[in-house]
């Protein structure tokens, strides 16, 4: 191996030690140069060899925002997937694409914004109420399957190398953060101690816990203190507890809300420095331009500066960026591997596994596509390409549509008739509807339905939305429902797909019609997979990651983030839902028997096996999703009713069946006091295993 010079600082040495590099190139530094580095927008420094950096990138759900790139289903359906595994392999092709779009921009002298390694992904902020419009960017309302898909995520993203991360994941908003949209730059999210520890903060420590590189802190307080400045978060539990060496972030432009709207401090200058004394590194805005004002005031000291800098170059220096480029084993990725056909069927078995058969009366489901009949096709969503993508999406030439998927699939014996039918949310005005008439003439109607991207999402985003993106309303908008009417009124079979990122409460029409799939915004391959399936070609294996009320009246006041004491979400709650968290249907089916414990009894601290024998009874190879859920029977204070702890998918041919083996941890039979404290009381537990959450 060649030498470095005698001259070569030692930053620029690859033997040396990270550490020591870090501490060679900050210590070379002017303050002023540092300060210039605590920005989003990280300015160059010529003279050291530094060039400037934009820290802003995105990749929920394939890389965002700049240009062609593969786009796989939105982070809500990747989670109705159930499969880590999976999540792990397209998180590794979007790093893989993330970091030949990168190599290429640099080459042109392009460092701007959506062009870095640093991507705010995932994005894991818990699903505790449907009324939220950025609740189809998380993973769903449970603790334990949203840490336990972001943790694949993240490692997917970041890689396995033991020197170099192929790209930097972001836990994202730490912490107690999902809305209401129009008040996150000032609300307060009062959350008792045992659902911090119990709900919001799981699975935050589970990506801690695997190697995130760093966390965004969120816009909102929490518990008094705002998120990007709090002592709780930011030093005791991030830096303290959990012991988290990567760097944080803030959301872009919350620090200004400290003065702003939290009134926590009177001036950017107060603000600045709070957010720098609490741990955070980085700022998405622009509020540390005045961090040599802080520090010429007394409210910084350098030392406070040297380790926020001395954090983000850690990760730069992690990334590769100071080394040559054969050294690192991800430069030489190149543009082909961007919505690459490889990363396209990937794309497509992400969607197929993605959607969730909801109901199938009579078997309606799959169609036959070798016998002749008629097919009309209606809805809004049909033939939309915005429901294929959600929010925080890259772009593609390729965006199968439902109509198009339909059309590369149907035989040629069956006809196939598109009509828009309805508006997304407006009322019908023109006065003549030949929808009863060619329902009626049909064998068979397919209606995509549902949500929009344009009626959920983030503040501003959702355009049609009357709560500056989170919804006032679950149910279908009232078009849609009258236009399913009509359509349901005939002998004729009506099979429902469901668009949108959220659960949506549609009883009444889900009783009319004959079947029904949620597809979720599933990405550029979903009209080919929704196609795929309702045609056969694959079965469906995705499960409900969220629970589907009946209506309003089932939830708590949304500004309200009680989870144990408001009965939220399946763990809490008490009514019977409209779908249950964990649901879905298989064109076969599946029977449990044979649940056995190792031992009837457990000391405290010692892991149990528990065994289940899980049999393909129906006629076609399938997948299942096996969910174990636990109850603590004689607990001395509030415990979810069930909860989740672990999952295992297995794949099995007709007649075929399995032994599922989970280990029952101690963890798994903690509960959390009152007053945060983690402890196992002695007293029973019941663990039920099955293909959906236990009701009642």
């Amino acid at each position: 191996m060649p030498q470095p010079a005698a001259d070569t600082p030692l930053y620029l040495d690859p033997a040396q030690a990270l550490e020591a590099r870090v501490r060679d190139l900050v210590g070379r530094m002017t303050l002023e140069e540092k300060c210039g580095q605590m920005l989003y927008t990280a300015k160059a420094i010529d003279r050291l060899g530094v060039p400037e950096y934009n820290w802003w990138n995105e990749c929920l759900h394939g890389v965002g925002r700049a240009g062609r790139a593969t786009v796989f289903p939105q982070a809500i359906g990747m989670a109705a997937t159930w499969d880590a595994p999976l999540i792990e392999r397209i998180a590794s092709a979007i790093a893989d694409e993330g970091r030949a779009k990168h190599h290429e921009a640099a080459r042109k002298g392009n460092r701007g914004r959506y062009r870095g390694l640093t991507f705010w992904s995932p994005n894991i902020n818990l699903f505790r109420d449907p009324r939220w419009g950025r609740g189809h960017e998380t993973w769903g309302e449970d603790p334990v399957l949203t840490g336990t898909l972001g943790s694949a995520f993240v490692r997917g993203l970041q890689g396995n190398d033991p020197r170099y991360l192929k790209a930097a994941a972001c836990a994202k908003h730490f912490a107690v953060h999902s809305g209401p949209e129009e008040f996150r730059h000032e609300f307060d999210a009062v959350v008792s101690l045992k659902d911090l520890w119990e709900t919001y903060l799981p699975a935050f420590e589970a990506l801690a816990g695997a190697g995130v590189e760093s966390f965004m802190g969120a816009y909102n307080r929490t518990n008094g203190e705002p998120c990007c400045g709090s002592k709780l978060l930011l030093v005791d539990i991030l830096r303290g507890k959990w012991n988290f060496r990567g760097h944080v972030v803030s959301d872009c432009w919350a620090i200004k809300d400290f003065h702003l709207h939290h009134k926590v401090t009177a001036t950017a200058t107060e603000s600045a420095a709070l957010a720098v004394k609490m741990g955070c590194d980085l700022n998405c805005g622009e509020v540390y331009e005045g961090l040599l004002d802080a520090v010429s005031q007394g409210l910084l000291s350098e030392a406070d500066i040297d380790v926020c800098v001395h954090r983000l170059f850690r990760t730069r220096f992690k990334l590769g960026m100071f080394d040559p480029p054969e050294r690192v084993p991800f430069t030489s990725i190149p543009m082909s591997v961007v919505n690459c056909d490889k990363h396209k069927k990937l794309a497509l078995e992400a969607a197929t596994k993605s959607l969730v058969l909801l109901k199938n009366k009579g078997g309606v489901l799959p169609i036959a596509s070798d016998s002749p009949q008629k097919l009309m096709l209606y809805g809004p969503n049909a033939a939309d390409v915005d429901v294929l993508l959600g929010n925080y999406y890259g772009i593609t030439g390729e965006m199968v549509t439902v109509l198009e998927g339909i059309a590369q699939v149907i035989g040629e014996q069956a006809s196939l008739e598109y009509r828009k039918g309805c508006e997304l949310i407006h009322d019908n005005r023109n006065p003549r509807d030949w929808s009863s008439f060619e329902a009626k003439a049909s064998d068979l109607c397919i209606a995509v339905m549902g949500g929009h991207p344009m009626l959920e999402g983030e503040e501003g985003e959702a355009i049609l939305s009357d709560a500056i993106g989170d919804r006032a309303d679950i149910g279908l908008p009232q078009p849609q429902i009258d236009f399913i009417r009509k359509i349901a009124q005939h002998d004729t079979p009506v099979v429902l797909v469901i668009a949108g990122g959220s659960a949506m409460a549609f009883e009444e029409v889900f009783d009319l019609v004959d079947a029904v799939v949620w597809m979720g915004y599933p990405g550029e391959q979903g009209g080919r997979a929704v196609a795929d399936v309702l045609f056969g070609h694959a079965n469906p294996s995705g499960r409900l990651p969220m629970t589907f009320p009946k209506s309003l009246a089932q939830l708590p006041p949304y500004e309200d983030y009680a989870i144990a004491t408001a009965g939220r979400t399946y763990r809490y709650m008490t009514d019977e839902p409209f779908l249950p968290f964990g649901f879905g249907l298989s064109y076969t089916t599946f029977t449990y028997s044979d649940l056995k414990l190792a031992k009837p009894t457990v000391k405290a601290g010692d892991t149990l096996r528990a065994m289940v024998s899980v049999t393909n009874t129906g006629p076609i190879a399938g997948d299942e999703v096996v969910q174990l859920y636990i109850t603590d029977d004689q607990a001395s204070t509030a415990t979810p009713r069930h909860a989740l702890k672990a999952t295992r998918k297995v794949s099995l041919m007709p007649g075929e069946a399995a032994q599922v083996a989970f280990d029952v941890t101690p963890t798994m039979m903690e509960l959390v006091t009152d007053d945060g404290a983690r402890v196992i009381e002695p007293g029973s537990f019941t663990v039920t295993v099955g293909g959906c959450s236990p009701w009642p």
